[in-house]
């Protein structure tokens, strides 16, 4: 079953149980997908998909900070919820261990020892992880043993 079934099914079943926060989620996915499929004249496939769930949660883990600063805890609590959602639509989130792994592998083989290798290291590794890690934990693990 291809993910975009996948959340047709899903916003099917969450209007008919009633959950109104997977539902808003779902659509909030089947929306994106279908504007960037409108804007670039495409069929988006999985890989496409996945990517624009990876951004979303990207951009709730950055309202999360937001809502926290602003002692918003009704509206990090539901953001937190959402992003649980998201996740379930990601391949398996990898580990910090197996990040810290793979981003030792990736400097050996570029070959990087300052800070200005960051973009050898990044372009190298993000194809071999993406939408199954957060960008900016690899950037802050890789700047760990570049320091």
């Amino acid at each position: 079953m291809s993910l975009k079934d996948k959340l047709m099914d899903d916003l099917k079943t969450s209007m008919k149980s009633k959950d109104k926060v997977r539902k808003d989620v779902v659509t909030m996915v089947r929306s994106a997908v279908k504007q960037k499929e409108v804007d670039e004249r495409v069929e988006l496939d999985d890989q496409d998909i996945i990517e624009i769930i990876s951004k979303q949660v990207k951009q709730k883990r950055d309202a999360i900070e937001d809502f926290k600063k602003g002692e918003r805890d009704d509206l990090v609590q539901l953001t937190e919820d959402e992003v649980k959602i998201l996740l379930e639509y990601l391949p398996e989130q990898l580990s910090e261990e197996e990040l810290t792994e793979l981003v030792k592998t990736a400097i050996a083989q570029v070959g990087a020892t300052s800070m200005k290798d960051m973009g050898k290291i990044m372009s190298s590794l993000m194809p071999e992880i993406k939408g199954r890690a957060d960008g900016s934990l690899v950037n802050k693990i890789a700047k760990d043993y570049l320091k």
